[in-house]
């Protein structure tokens, strides 16, 4: 999928991001800031809706932005970037390209809150960022890019991944399919 967009599979693998299978046991969580419905994982669907429920009766409002992304959906959104004129270094610091995403294995989801602009560094100044912060660990989300990261990606207070810690670590999980060439 990467050579159809014109981009060598070296280019990611000479900066060790990790590829990403696509799910294949999702479930609804409902509907997102956009009134799209949302997909997640199982497990990470049962957290995500603890998590949900949690944060409300701390007086915190989550919301869902975004959840499960078909290689197919992120190839579209590195089309219409290319497409702008953007270069693939100044996608991929805001963008996975296909493969790469953490959305693919139904375990990542993007939060907001009310008032907040979705997907934008200033979730980091809310409530609800500071809750995640203290208390998405205990719902098994962590963080994936804080400010300075491993990737070399944009800092993402709002982008959060699941953990499930009864499952062995690696990018790849059984019921993913890893198909991202």
């Amino acid at each position: 999928m990467l050579t159809e967009l014109g981009i060598s599979i070296s280019y990611f693998t000479q900066r060790q991001r990790p590829i990403h299978g696509e799910c294949e046991d999702l479930v609804s969580i409902g509907f997102d800031i956009y009134g799209r419905e949302q997909w997640l994982e199982q497990k990470s669907a049962l957290a995500w809706q603890a998590m949900l429920g949690a944060s409300a009766q701390e007086g915190v409002m989550l919301q869902a932005v975004s959840g499960f992304r078909s290689f197919d959906y992120q190839r579209k959104i590195i089309e219409r970037k290319l497409a702008s004129g953007l270069t693939v270094e100044q996608i991929i610091r805001v963008s996975a390209l296909p493969g790469f995403s953490e959305h693919h294995t139904g375990r990542a989801i993007d939060i907001s809150t009310p008032g907040c602009p979705p997907v934008t560094e200033s979730f980091e100044m809310t409530i609800a960022f500071d809750w995640m912060v203290r208390r998405g660990r205990d719902f098994g989300f962590s963080m994936t890019y804080p400010r300075n990261n491993e990737y070399g990606v944009v800092f993402e207070p709002w982008h959060w991944l699941f953990r499930d810690p009864n499952q062995a670590t690696g990018s790849v999980a059984p019921g993913f399919v890893a198909t991202a060439t």
